[in-house]
């Protein structure tokens, strides 16, 4: 009987061998690499910095031009005011935007936000059949008592055919700025939540490249509707925090799988392959997977953005960025960045020794 288990062992323990070296010479093939993280490390490097400097500059251009000193046009969710929406007969483009404004100005409607929202056939059903287009217009927080609303519809009236008014939200400067603040306590909260998990579930130098990348993926989608927001008036509302939150937690999502692999692949390899090639082998084994989820996600949130209904589309437009950076970050910057602190702890060591 001891001398079954004795061989059972031996079975068990052989398979075990015989699997990590079947697995070692898998992932230490060169050839079967689909992507070199280690080779290429600058190149990435570059290319990293080009997706995000664009933004950057976007950035620190509208916080000097916008009046509330913001990186990015925000909507009267964060800054107060009322969003009245006009149904029209007619078919308007986005050139029709500049007279609309000037309409209004002339009116003495300080500033307004216009933009036009064209109705497809699906839409048509959930509104009246005649309305064709949809003229959204953002003005300072309107009171009850003012006759704004009646101003602007008159103006309307004047310049196109029986202007009908379906919608009208406000909401108050104090309520928006409460509202800001609470979202950078909400985004904040979530930094630190990623922190503390990743520092208790990995090392710490692992916990801070992944923090560097969820960065690295909100600047970039950040830097995008920052530029956005100066060439075509896209603002920011609630739906954007929500988003940006979604693209936080998919991006560490994707982050902690490839650092598991290096790290199970560590346990085993360490003395038969450098830290490099160990980095670029676990990049590798979990490539597949990476690609696979990020496009299953994209296929229906383009779906949703194209067929979609026309409030949803920024928040979608900003889902679609993230998922797309934030794989991009988990398979190219995280892992190069944990490498590349490897090379310098290990000059520190020898540079000690």
């Amino acid at each position: 009987m001891k001398l079954q288990k004795l061989n059972e062992k031996k079975l068990v323990l052989v398979f075990w061998t015989n699997l990590k070296e079947r697995l070692y010479k898998m992932i230490n093939t060169g050839k079967k690499h689909l992507v070199h993280i280690v080779k290429f490390r600058w190149w990435w490097m570059l290319l990293t910095t080009i997706l995000l400097v664009p933004g950057i500059i976007a950035m620190i251009y509208s916080s000097v031009t916008y009046a509330n000193h913001t990186p990015l046009k925000v909507g009267i969710d964060y800054t107060g005011g009322t969003i009245l929406q006009y149904g029209l007969e007619q078919k308007l483009n986005n050139g029709d935007v500049e007279k609309a404004r000037t309409t209004l100005e002339k009116a003495g409607i300080e500033n307004p936000y216009i933009q036009i929202l064209n109705v497809n056939n699906s839409q048509q059903k959930n509104t009246k059949s005649n309305i064709n287009s949809i003229i959204s217009i953002r003005t300072k927080f309107i009171d009850k008592d003012s006759n704004t609303t009646d101003v602007i519809t008159d103006k309307l009236k004047s310049e196109y055919k029986n202007p009908e008014l379906i919608s009208v939200s406000s909401v108050g400067p104090t309520m928006g700025k409460e509202l800001f603040k609470n979202s950078l306590i909400a985004v904040t909260l979530a930094f630190l939540g990623i922190v503390a998990y990743l520092s208790f579930r990995f090392r710490f130098d692992y916990a801070l490249a992944a923090i560097l990348g969820v960065f690295h993926d909100v600047i970039f989608v950040v830097g995008v509707f920052s530029i956005l927001g100066l060439l075509y008036n896209v603002q920011i509302d609630g739906l954007f925090i929500t988003a940006i939150l979604t693209v936080i937690g998919f991006s560490v999502h994707d982050t902690i799988v490839v650092f598991d692999r290096i790290r199970e692949n560590l346990r085993y390899y360490s003395k038969k392959m450098t830290f490099g090639e160990i980095v670029d082998a676990s990049v590798n084994q979990t490539l597949t997977r990476s690609i696979n989820t990020s496009l299953t996600t994209l296929i229906t949130l383009c779906a949703l953005y194209f067929w979609g209904g026309v409030t949803t589309k920024d928040f979608v437009l900003c889902m679609i960025l993230g998922i797309a950076i934030g794989t991009y970050s988990s398979i190219f910057f995280c892992s190069m960045l944990v490498d590349f602190w490897n090379d310098k702890q290990q000059k520190q060591v020898k540079t000690v020794a």
